[in-house]
């Protein structure tokens, strides 16, 4: 036995059934597609969502929501985590370029630093946006804010 005289299995091939050839072959008359009816038609496709004639279900339920499509998204990073990150690294100023290195934030997100925890030591901090308990404690323990755009 070789590739030569290789074949498939009997009964595995089957010839392709040809529909609409007249009464004898089986699968003449309506052609299997039954009688009327959009499905029985040339040219016939499903629509998206089509439920034979019923309201479908994106019709029947009630619209809602909104998307901003100027809605500026922010990463938040917490005071805690600068902190920990100046004592890390031994940082008197945290800028864009430290938090990216840190892997806080990724390449083109935007930064707010948000009030959860607390600053102990004097910190430069560079972001994008502050909140205002943030920037207040920021200052009160010595160090400054600024906005980048």
């Amino acid at each position: 036995m070789d590739l030569s005289n290789l074949k498939p299995a009997i009964g595995a091939v089957t010839r392709e059934t040809r529909i609409g050839r007249g009464p004898g072959s089986g699968k003449g008359g309506t052609s299997t597609r039954g009688h009327k009816g959009a499905k029985s038609r040339s040219g016939y496709k499903r629509k998206i969502g089509f439920e034979g004639g019923q309201m479908p279900l994106q019709r029947r339920l009630p619209k809602f929501g909104f998307k901003n499509i100027n809605r500026v998204a922010y990463k938040a990073v917490n005071l805690s985590a600068l902190e920990a990150l100046a004592a890390e690294k031994n940082l008197t100023a945290i800028t864009l370029d430290d938090l990216r290195a840190a892997g806080f934030i990724n390449r083109n997100q935007l930064v707010k630093i948000l009030a959860n925890g607390a600053v102990t030591r004097a910190l430069t901090v560079e972001a994008n946006a502050f909140s205002a308990a943030a920037e207040k404690a920021i200052t009160e323990a010595g160090g400054s804010v600024s906005k980048v755009k």
